[in-house]
């Protein structure tokens, strides 16, 4: 049965189970982030013994709710409500105190650990100062044995597959107390047989009274194990459902709207001209053989879950990793795998999705951020600095780098500006082609139109651009074709003046081609 288009637009925030009992409440709660609002008044109900699943786009406001929730930062306006009791700011130890747990997409567990330290991480029992080891591991055998996890409580953590370091932290949850447990892409990463070990535990623990709130793109599994559904679309929520009320083209109508907007676009056709990046039967991690090629000036985006194999380029492009099969070239020119040197000398940049980790150093100034790749390929102490800070302030000018101060340390700008300098940094010079990691993640709207406007730049200079992003309204904004992966795999390739939201979002989702 599909959402109507009422519903659609007048959620009913009611709708529920007939069981369970509310044990968290969101009352008119509001967020905003400088001037963008990530929230706009929602209302939001969990009950005990349900799984009530979060959906929406890149951007829809998933994740600020779930931050909310936990403590990471307070609300601006409205109630959060815990088993009835109204609650003053929430920190993430008085969240946890009463009840909130979250497992996050990226596992937490300390390899080096065994299960049962990481287990009773914090909670280790003692006597005189001493662990009582014999103890721990036997209270941690129970705790999986509860679950009916098969788990070597001894074993390390970092030997266990990550289906089952994901069960472990959320059975280290339950254990230290949880009753609303906060599950975030926690299938993101696994196999379909490590989902499904994960989607087992889920119904024992709802069938055991637990309060799930499930984050998750994939949205089959969603119809599969909510017993709610809860629609995000900027900042609000756009429907509540009964999982039994919808199937998947519903599903998704509701989370991208009826309208294509296709609304920015240049307004002149790009001219695609030779082929200026090429992977052939390309393969590591999750990344299954995969072809593709991209041609000068040609924008292709490769869209699909998250942890679905598309994230596997960075490494593999950049020379971060090496390939375990198939090759990269550049303007014809095979280069040598798992060399960083060879993608650059080549003119092939890889630009970050994680700009703060991998692709900036924080504590460096603006203008030393700006030059570290050219600086990079040449000897140290053959530094000008005053050449460093002339070209600095022209990139600067180019790409729409604001700062107060003259030199800021990049820590310090905006998530704008700190993307803005890393698309300077690694883009400025002859590229002959490039990746472009969720280069608007984290940034407010005027600055996703400056990138985006910076995007349609280098493709009228004639590099081809690899985009890998989870935001659909952006690859249709950006992209000239649409590669889509699942399970590691190219599933469809076209041409984007032949695709629509709900064509995309149905075949991330496992439907078939239009």
């Amino acid at each position: 049965m599909a959402v109507s288009d009422a519903k659609r637009t007048s959620p009913n925030l009611d709708a529920a189970p007939a069981e369970g009992v509310p044990v968290l409440e969101l009352r008119g709660v509001r967020k905003a982030f400088g001037g963008a609002q990530a929230l706009a008044g929602v209302d939001f109900t969990l009950r005990t013994g349900e799984v009530h699943a979060v959906v929406g786009m890149n951007g829809a406001g998933k994740s600020t709710l779930v931050e909310l929730i936990c403590g990471t930062f307070p609300q601006d306006g409205g109630d959060i409500v815990i088993d009835g009791r109204r609650q003053g700011p929430l920190t993430p130890r008085r969240a946890h105190a009463a009840g909130v747990s979250i497992v996050h997409q990226r596992r937490t567990l300390v390899g080096e650990l065994s299960v049962a330290e990481n287990l009773l991480l914090g909670r280790l029992p003692t006597r005189a100062g001493r662990v009582l080891w014999r103890r721990a591991r036997e209270e941690a055998a129970a705790a999986l044995a509860d679950l009916g996890l098969d788990v070597a409580p001894g074993a390390p953590a970092r030997s266990l597959d990550p289906g089952a370091q994901t069960l472990v932290e959320i059975a280290r949850e339950v254990h230290h107390g949880g009753r609303v447990l906060v599950l975030d892409e926690p299938t993101a990463a696994l196999g379909a047989r490590d989902a499904e070990r994960v989607h087992g535990l889920v119904r024992t623990l709802r069938d055991r009274g637990t309060a799930i709130i499930y984050i998750s793109h994939h949205l089959d599994e969603v119809l599969s194990l909510a017993d709610r559904v809860t629609v995000m679309r900027d900042g609000r929520v756009a429907a509540v459902e009964d999982r039994t009320a919808l199937d998947l083209p519903a599903l998704v109508r509701a989370m991208v709207g009826d309208r294509l907007v296709r609304g920015g676009r240049p307004e002149t056709a790009r001219r695609p001209g030779a082929v200026a990046l090429t992977l052939s039967e390309l393969a590591g991690g999750r990344l299954r053989p995969f072809d593709l090629e991209i041609r000068a000036g040609e924008v292709v985006a490769v869209l699909g879950p998250a942890g679905d194999g598309q994230s596997e380029l960075f490494g593999l492009l950049s020379g971060l990793r090496r390939a375990r099969s198939g090759t990269v070239a550049v303007r014809g020119s095979v280069l040598r795998s798992g060399s960083v040197t060879a993608a650059l000398g080549a003119g092939l940049r890889c630009v970050t999705g994680d700009r703060l980790s991998y692709g900036l150093v924080p504590g460096l100034g603006v203008d030393e951020n700006l030059d570290l790749v050219r600086r990079g390929r040449q000897r140290p102490w053959l530094v000008r600095w005053r050449d460093v800070h002339a070209r600095a302030r022209s990139s600067r000018e180019r790409y729409g780098v604001t700062t107060i101060q003259d030199d800021p340390p990049v820590a310090a700008l905006s998530g704008g500006n700190q993307q803005k300098v890393l698309l300077s940094a690694w883009l400025d010079g002859d590229v002959a082609a490039c990746l472009l990691e969720e280069p608007t993640s984290g940034v407010d709207v005027a600055a996703k139109a400056d990138i985006h406007r910076i995007v349609d730049g280098l493709a009228a200079r004639g590099t081809a651009v690899l985009l890998t992003s989870s935001d659909i309204d952006e690859v249709i904004r950006l992209a000239d074709r649409v590669v889509v992966v699942r399970g590691g795999r190219a599933v469809a390739d076209l041409p984007m003046d032949h695709v629509s939201r709900d064509d995309l979002g149905t075949l991330i989702a496992g439907g078939d081609q239009p």
